[in-house]
């Protein structure tokens, strides 16, 4: 299971050495999550368009260990967009990634450009 976990890094924008395309900004739902696969990680692509920002994180729920975090539900707590695990409802912020239930486990997230409608994610390799 660690091994697993250990996949899984918060990237953030500063450290993105490799922009990879994951699809057009028509490939992905609106208001809802979609999964994607980059090597061996899965990773959960959103798109909140209250917003119209994007985000990206781990597909991988740190609670139940199960890929299933793309089809929780997104919506903010306070101002902070967030996504709720569609298991146990145990939410995260979409920003960078803590725990907005107070408990020690976080995802990890990416950052997400789109570039004449191309949407990419950055990964530090």
């Amino acid at each position: 299971m660690e091994e697993i976990v250990s996949l899984y890094q918060t990237v953030q924008f500063s450290e993105v050495i490799s922009w990879i395309k994951v699809g057009t900004v028509t490939d992905f739902p609106e208001n809802a999550g979609a999964c994607i696969k980059h090597n061996s990680r899965q990773i959960a692509v959103y798109h909140f368009t209250r917003t119209q920002k994007w985000y990206a994180c781990q597909n991988l729920c740190p609670h139940k260990m199960e890929m299933v975090l793309s089809r929780g539900l997104i919506g903010d707590m306070s101002g902070v967009p967030k996504l709720a695990c569609p298991m146990h409802k145990k939410t995260f912020s979409l920003e960078d990634g803590s725990n907005l239930n107070g408990e020690d486990y976080s995802i990890a997230t990416y950052p997400v450009k789109i570039e004449d409608g191309i949407v990419y994610i950055g990964f530090a390799e």
